[in-house]
């Protein structure tokens, strides 16, 4: 049976009317004494805890104890991230034959959404049996983008210890939607750094990447990953490749997923730490995985900090189930445009286990 409770986490003081908004936090707990919880405030999880092969509990992703911490931090730890999730080149596209401008929050282009995305903000809540619905409304021209939009972002854990995730989203107006779940990992303890990420076997069910420039934007080529860092097809241990990858301090590449002729649920990827024998299992109805491993963390831990930890580069790993980025300005990529009349779908399934 799995126990759902709530109560206050935190109190958010919103910037245009000076108003204190509480901060809901949901917890789960499963007989597995797996425990997962996820805030109001940008729809966020904020801590997934498991057992390891010994039965010792450690909380697995990077986050924060208060909303101060959040909003510091600034690496959108554990968030829902819209409307488009990861790189907009120039922060700009076309939408038939208009062109859209868009805020510019790295740099000239757009990263996550802009400057108030999906994770800066209060969601809407309600429970619905073992399941907790939050909903947000992004207005039409918010951050550039066309069309109000709704959202709703739906969290459960289950007996099965998986962790399902499932954004809808409908529109006014033709606009471009691609949300994910931007949650930091590491299996031996979300605190427990580079050392312990290295030990880390991964496997990604992709036999190609988006090739990108030195600003992380996609060229519209497509590379096999065969003979090269990136083939993660069969499981390699971080520590062994990490240091290989070409023009970068580790990864931030989008893998297109090997779905073959299925539409649905594929299996995406894996992540093992053998000291503690806690695994992932990821699976998804999207196209690709931004897999990315703190590269941008400080080199000093002290800088960046969260439920009493330091944490630094390469501390945790993402694995960021959603449409290939920029995929509004490649006419070979995926679809991301979503009309009047149509629902955007996405699910993922966090499956969590122990290996002896």
């Amino acid at each position: 049976m799995v126990k759902l409770t709530d109560d206050q986490f935190d109190l958010y003081t919103c910037t245009s009317t000076g108003k204190s908004i509480p901060v809901r936090r949901f917890t789960w707990t499963n007989q597995s004494k797996i425990s997962v919880q996820v805030i109001t405030y940008g729809a966020t999880t904020t801590s997934i805890k498991i057992p390891d092969k010994k039965g010792v509990i450690k909380d697995i992703v990077g986050g924060g104890n208060t909303i101060e911490e959040y909003q510091k931090a600034q690496v959108y730890f554990g968030a829902t991230v819209g409307r488009v999730a990861n790189r907009i080149a120039n922060g700009q596209f076309k939408l038939f034959d208009q062109t859209i401008n868009l805020s510019k929050n790295h740099g000239k282009h757009q990263l996550h959404g802009g400057f108030l995305g999906f994770d800066k903000v209060i969601w809407e809540s309600y429970v619905s049996g073992n399941r907790v619905v939050m909903s947000y409304h992004s207005a039409d021209l918010e951050e550039g983008y066309p069309g109000d939009v709704v959202v709703n972002a739906t969290f459960e854990l289950t007996e099965n210890n998986e962790f399902l995730v499932e954004y809808k989203a409908t529109t006014t107006k033709p606009t471009y939607v691609n949300l994910t779940n931007h949650s930091y990992f590491n299996l031996a303890g979300h605190e427990a750094g580079a050392s312990e990420l290295y030990k880390h076997v991964i496997c990604i069910n992709a036999d190609r990447i988006t090739d990108v420039d030195t600003d992380c934007i996609p060229t519209g080529k497509l590379l096999p990953v065969a003979n090269t860092v990136f083939d993660l097809q069969i499981p390699k241990s971080l520590g062994d490749i990490i240091a290989k990858v070409p023009k970068s301090d580790g990864f931030d590449h989008n893998f297109c997923v090997n779905k073959g002729t299925e539409q649905g649920t594929a299996f995406v990827g894996r992540a093992y730490h053998p000291d503690s024998g806690r695994m992932l299992e990821v699976y998804s109805n999207q196209p690709g995985v931004q897999f990315y491993t703190a590269n941008f963390f400080p080199e000093n831990p002290k800088i960046l900090s969260g439920k009493g930890a330091s944490y630094c580069k390469h501390g945790a790993f993402c694995l960021e189930t959603q449409n290939w980025p920029d995929a509004p300005n490649h006419d070979n990529f995926p679809k991301m445009i979503l009309v009047p009349g149509e629902t955007y779908c996405h699910n993922v399934a966090y499956k969590f286990s122990v290996k002896n």
